[in-house]
């Protein structure tokens, strides 16, 4: 027993340590808790001992309360379903800030071969145990019922099973299954049946269902059955957007099913607008929405996917979204956010600079003592940045929206006049308890001195270097369809919320069906950006001599090696390693005559007229799809450069063979690291970049001040051939150190602490 707990401790300090969640199965040295009693007794002594003993953050834990087989026939199990139900809602109760999962296809395994029933049960027992506190499920949210939609006496008899209303409810609800055989929802065959139905619930159906074929017809017999045609999109459209937020919230509809619905809802609004236009001319704007809010990009970052999501997302939960683009500088958001009387304001950024244009926003909102909320969302940020550094810098409310899904819940909170003020409080509590744990965290990590991680640099032998073949400045333009092979789709279908590693995602029991018909539609639509030369893809290498100069890397014109081109400047690991593992450096994987390679490549020139038309016909699913299969060619392109590189232009590795899984892999001699990625995390060395390769002048590639990537489908970095090159994170690193990169830069500390904040293990004064 004493043993198994010390390992239990052992593995979530380890947790903690690296900052991860951890799932605590309901499990003990006696086994799994099948009933109420043991399901508290384990989760109560794990909570404690997580949180009250080694500190480990309660909202980092999720409880697995075990979901078991109801519907056995065994009179033991008959308590099943209701004590997993009363278990988690105890421990919502009594151990606050957890989460709870529970694997949902598990409660129906007595009906395998039935799939119309396990559908449905999975339906009845996800509705009870979200209302009780479950916080997530694994089941195929493709194949869910909705719990309204199924038979009466089904559900009924679902639910006497679920809550052990009698000892004969499992009996009946075997006999009951017999009557409804079938394949279930996922395996329907597409009917018109649902154009039989009243004008209403058609509307609904083809908003969830994503069906914009009808879509003015049935607008136009709705609001002739209303006195004003603002009541169609308040009553009938609404209701069936209403049930797409519903479905989303509760994880029954995926994001690519909303940006559909979100295409309907749009196209059947735009052609009530005339309508509407008209009316406003005579009696004026009586419409209403659940709040304003504005959303933009930050300055110097031109990022937009996750943006655009999360906005139709809202739009579709009837929140009226003033979308600023890209690039917006704070004095303009927060004029507009004034002039327009917004509820909420978003930001959004990819590029690390934005978090800390983010915190200065937040500054400024406190310098003009304004109280309206923000949201901030986008790949890099987190909650414990906003949390640690955006929060404390105004004393109004900022929130994290990790995904599109969590949006609308948050904007609900921040508007409603009866959830604002305690969510609002709950999140300034919780955000302070984040700060106050991250600091600790910070003070367990041991930096060594600068001067020790440098004695401890990796130690490479330098006798495999191949000079290479072509030195000089090249530039590509590489056809479409030369790509397409190279394509690595598991980061595309993340752009989705979808995720997995393809291809084994397309057959996941949850996501398989969803992101099969997403692929479907990529494929359709990477056959048109190829046939018809939507896009075009350009590049720019450049392999130079150089030699390493410490923690830089120093660039010459030539093979003499006599005149300095250019320096990059590198950061080094300065926390303490386990095992006499070295502190590493890019610097390392640089000799005394050696080479270096730089190249910057976009697949998205071309790409917005296109989008234009896309938003024009209120088609927000292909604007996306569009731009994240542009960020997929850019990658390919970036691939497929490096590979032209290792074998001809550089020639270190000539007999190279590799297939699509093995690149994807990185199985290949050498790295391509980018500026702002784990290993150069400190974006202005992409200035250097652009110094040496034009890309602007030569392939119409730019950068922003803050160093985004314009068009952004874009890839940039350097190439290191070094057999032993590999790829890294600096993670956090010490004054001393930035003092070094100050110098070696030509900067003053601030003006290094503010591009290596992120870095940063410590608190700078200010």
């Amino acid at each position: 027993m004493k043993e198994g707990v010390e390992e239990f401790i052992a593995h979530a300090k380890l947790a903690k340590k690296y900052g991860a969640a951890i799932v605590v199965m309901a499990f003990d040295e006696d086994g799994q808790a099948d009933n109420l009693a043991r399901r508290i007794e384990i989760c109560s002594k794990a909570y404690d001992i997580l949180v009250n003993e080694i500190h480990f953050p309660a909202e980092d834990i999720i409880f697995d309360p075990n979901v078991f087989a109801i519907a056995t026939g065994i009179s033991e199990h008959n308590r099943y379903g209701l004590d997993f139900l009363e278990a988690t809602e105890w421990i919502r109760k009594n151990l606050p800030h957890v989460h709870i999962s529970g694997g949902i296809s598990n409660v129906s395994f007595s009906f395998r071969g039935n799939n119309l029933v396990r559908e449905a049960i999975h339906a009845v027992f996800l509705y009870h145990a979200i209302a009780r506190g479950l916080s997530m499920g694994i089941v195929n949210a493709g194949q869910l019922a909705i719990y309204e939609d199924i038979p009466q006496e089904l559900r009924d008899g679902i639910e006497d099973v679920l809550f052990d209303r009698d000892p004969g409810a499992s009996e009946r609800l075997l006999e009951l299954a017999q009557k409804y055989q079938g394949e279930g929802a996922a395996r329907k065959e597409e009917n018109l049946e649902w154009r039989e139905l009243p004008v209403g619930e058609r509307l609904t159906y083809a908003l969830v269902n994503g069906v914009d074929s009808y879509i003015e017809e049935d607008t136009e017999l709705a609001r002739q059955s209303f006195s004003r045609p603002i009541e169609v999109i308040e009553g009938p459209l609404m209701i069936g957007m209403n049930v797409v937020g519903d479905l989303f919230g509760e994880g029954k509809m995926f994001l690519p099913q909303v940006v559909k619905s979100a295409r309907v809802m749009k196209r059947a609004v735009a052609y009530l607008i005339p309508f509407i236009e008209e009316e406003k001319k005579k009696f004026g704007d009586m419409s209403q929405s659940n709040g304003k809010i504005l959303m933009a990009t930050v300055k110097g970052d031109v990022h937009d996917i996750g943006k655009n999501i999360v906005g139709v997302v809202l739009q579709c939960n009837n929140f009226e979204v003033i979308d600023m683009g890209v690039m917006v500088p704070t004095p303009a958001i927060i004029e507009k956010a004034l002039e327009e009387q917004v509820d909420v304001i978003g930001l959004s950024g990819l590029i690390t600079p934005s978090l800390e244009e983010m915190v200065g926003f937040a500054k400024e909102m406190e310098r003009r003592g304004l109280d309206i909320p923000i949201m901030i969302g986008g790949a890099t940020t987190s909650l414990a940045h906003t949390a640690v550094r955006i929060a404390p810098q105004y004393s109004h409310t900022v929130v994290h929206v990790r995904d599109a899904s969590r949006s609308v819940g948050v904007a609900q909170s921040l508007i409603s006049p009866e959830l604002r003020e305690p969510f609002m409080q709950e999140v300034k509590e919780d955000y302070e308890k984040r700060r106050i744990a991250y600091l600790e965290r910070q003070r367990d990590i041991k930096l060594i001195p600068f001067k020790a991680a440098v004695d401890n640099k990796m130690q490479l032998s330098f006798d495999a270097i191949v000079k290479p073949a072509k030195l000089g400045i090249y530039q590509f333009e590489v056809p479409l369809e030369d790509l397409v092979e190279t394509i690595d789709w598991t980061p595309f279908f993340a752009s989705w919320q979808l995720r997995g590693k393809f291809p084994k995602l397309l057959e996941d029991e949850v996501i398989g069906e969803e992101a099969t018909k997403v692929y479907q539609d990529a494929k359709k639509m990477l056959a048109k950006i190829v046939d018809e030369k939507w896009l075009t893809a350009k590049a720019v290498i450049g392999l130079f001599s150089a030699k390493n100069g410490g923690e830089s890397t120093i660039l010459f014109t030539d093979e003499s090696r006599s005149k300095e081109l250019a320096r990059l400047h590198h950061l080094r690991q300065q926390t303490e390693r386990p095992n006499e593992m070295p502190n590493r450096s890019l610097a390392d994987f640089i000799g005394e005559e050696d080479y270096i390679g730089a190249f910057a490549c976009t697949a998205g020139i071309g790409i917005e007229p296109y989008i234009e038309a896309f938003e024009a016909d209120h088609d927000d699913y292909s604007a996306i799809m569009l731009k994240a299969l542009a960020d997929r060619f850019a990658e390919s392109l970036a691939e497929y450069l490096h590979k032209l590189v290792r074998k001809e232009y550089w020639g270190y590795a000539k007999e190279e063979a590799l297939d699509n899984e093995a690149l994807i892999r990185e199985e290949y001699r050498g790295i391509r690291p980018a500026p702002g990625y784990p290993a150069c995390p400190e974006h202005t060395e992409k200035a250097t970049l652009w110094e040496l390769l034009s890309p602007d002048q030569r392939i119409g590639l730019e950068i922003t001040d803050s160093f985004a990537m314009y068009p952004q489908a874009a890839v940039s970095g350097w190439y290191f051939a070094h057999p032993e090159a590999h790829y890294f994170g600096v993670g956090k690193i010490g004054r001393d150190q930035v003092e070094d990169y100050a110098k070696r830069k030509g900067w003053d500390l601030k003006e290094a602490e503010k591009w290596l904040a992120p870095n940063l293990g410590y608190e700078p004064e200010e």
